[in-house]
């Protein structure tokens, strides 16, 4: 398959861009509110395999202080696109900075159309009053991003005229779909910032106030022949602390992120003590059965810095303040001893590039497949060495063990009275699995099904560990 045509949505604040672009990909992508400038990042979506449609901030207030980078998103969205849609809304009369972004899509040279939006409503202008702008009437397009009026047509208008169609020939081969890579964490901890060193562009706005990014950001890049996309997404706050309106959309996204995400990087601040809120959110990566890797930002910031211990005492030793900082994360993260730490910083380029690579090494822990017979002998050998203790003359009885899913790795065990076993033998079963196939980076899953014995209920005849569900795990896909 041929590289699809790139599509730009540009125009003013509150022209309805991010509600076309959410109607013509079928689902809520972008963020919508009735306040002006919601959308700051460019955010794209793949449309029916078609084209790719870009989304732009729009030109506001020159004295705002995103202003610049919104300017330079534009202007590279214009630049990289094959084809520009200028959205205005048909209920107003074209204004001299609809001329202006106007002008600078004609200057392109690339097929520009004309979307006039919220044409559903009755006070929209008939299309005479803008064809002033300079955009033929053959290429204005009458839509409602609203009721969905006029779409078919714009999507047809579209691919025809970009010169980067797809390849139809048969057997094509289907290029596998990109490993997925989510920075996720609190406001201003460093997530646009690694984004941006990761993609090697400026793509998200990187700014010290708190909240910029507010829908997710994609960036797909090539890493030693695998296709990697990185999600940059908004800072979650406490639930208490997050405003009523854009922000909570923005934590809704970052959820969503991590559903939608294979991996996660969940970033913490060197600079700042990590939360409660951290480990909230590494525990969500958890139960989401989602591969993980801690990423210290900042690091630059804390060679300087005065060693201190858990408690925030000064020491005395001649141990750093990384050394701290790494004790303190494996004692609030002891929960997540599998997930790898890398400390890094996007002002030097620290360890940027491992993150990659863990990436990749995760991916393929996620994808392993153990033999029966392997698992089998590591079950006798955790039974025999630790045998799990019951209740007066009665006592669990593993019987065998399956591997039944991947990504993450599931692991079905079956046996008598399996209701019985005190999740402290299962965490050593999971110890004992872990030691010779480590699983570095992914959560591993355990379902138990009971064959026969005390609480043989069939509603309750496979419950599952680590935040599994009961009816979907008990057969390989």
């Amino acid at each position: 398959m041929k590289k699809l045509p790139v599509v730009a949505l540009i125009g003013q604040t509150n022209a309805g861009k991010s509600s076309l672009l959410n109607r013509m990909a079928h689902r809520n992508i972008a963020i919508v509110a009735r306040e002006e400038g919601t959308t700051r990042d460019n955010v794209m979506a793949r449309i029916d395999d078609r084209f790719i449609l870009i989304d732009t901030a729009g030109l506001k207030d020159p004295d705002d202080d995103f202003e610049a980078s919104i300017q330079d998103q534009i202007a590279d969205a214009i630049e990289s696109a094959d084809v520009i849609c200028v959205v205005l809304d048909s209920t107003k009369y074209p204004d001299l900075r609809d001329k202006d972004i106007t002008k600078k899509a004609l200057k392109s040279r690339k097929p520009v159309f004309l979307v006039l939006n919220k044409c559903d409503l009755g006070e929209s202008l008939p299309n005479e009053e803008f064809l002033r702008l300079g955009i033929k009437s053959s290429e204005t397009f009458r839509v409602s991003a609203t009721t969905g009026m006029g779409m078919r047509e714009l999507k047809a208008g579209i691919v025809p005229n970009s010169h980067l169609e797809r390849d139809e020939a048969h057997g094509a081969d289907k290029a596998p779909d990109p490993l997925k890579l989510a920075l996720i964490g609190r406001p201003n901890v460093g997530k646009s910032s690694l984004f941006n060193t990761l993609g090697r562009k400026q793509q998200a706005i990187v700014s010290s106030k708190q909240g910029t990014t507010r829908d997710i950001n994609r960036v797909l890049v090539k890493y030693k022949g695998r296709e990697i996309e990185i999600l940059d997404t908004a800072g979650l706050r406490k639930p208490g602390k997050r405003e009523v309106g854009i922000e909570k959309f923005s934590a809704i996204r970052t959820l969503s992120a991590i559903e939608e995400a294979d991996i996660c990087a969940l970033l913490v601040d060197a600079t700042e003590p990590h939360s409660k809120l951290d480990q909230s959110l590494a525990g969500q990566i958890m139960e989401a059965g989602k591969g993980i890797i801690v990423v210290i930002t900042k690091a630059d910031l804390l060679e300087n810095a005065t060693p201190t211990n858990y408690f925030g005492e000064e020491n005395v030793s001649n141990r750093t303040a990384m050394d701290f900082l790494l004790d303190a994360l494996e004692k609030d993260f002891n929960f997540l001893p599998y997930a790898p730490v890398l400390i890094t910083s996007s002002e030097t380029g620290q360890n940027v590039t491992k993150l990659f690579e863990l990436a990749l090494e995760i991916d393929k822990n996620r994808h392993t497949e153990v033999k029966t017979s392997e698992l089998n002998k590591i079950l006798n050998e955790a039974v025999i060495s630790h045998p799990p203790a019951g209740l007066k003359n009665t006592r669990p009885k593993p019987k065998y063990i399956v591997q039944t899913d991947t990504c993450p790795p599931w692991f079905v065990v079956h046996g008598h009275d399996l209701g019985l076993l005190h999740w402290s033998w299962k965490r050593f079963l999971e110890r004992k699995i872990r030691e010779k196939y480590p699983f570095v980076g992914t959560p591993v899953m355990f379902s138990y099904r009971n064959d026969g014995g005390r609480g043989d209920d069939s509603r309750d005849s496979l419950k599952s560990d680590r935040g599994g569900t009961k009816n979907n795990r008990g057969s390989k896909k």
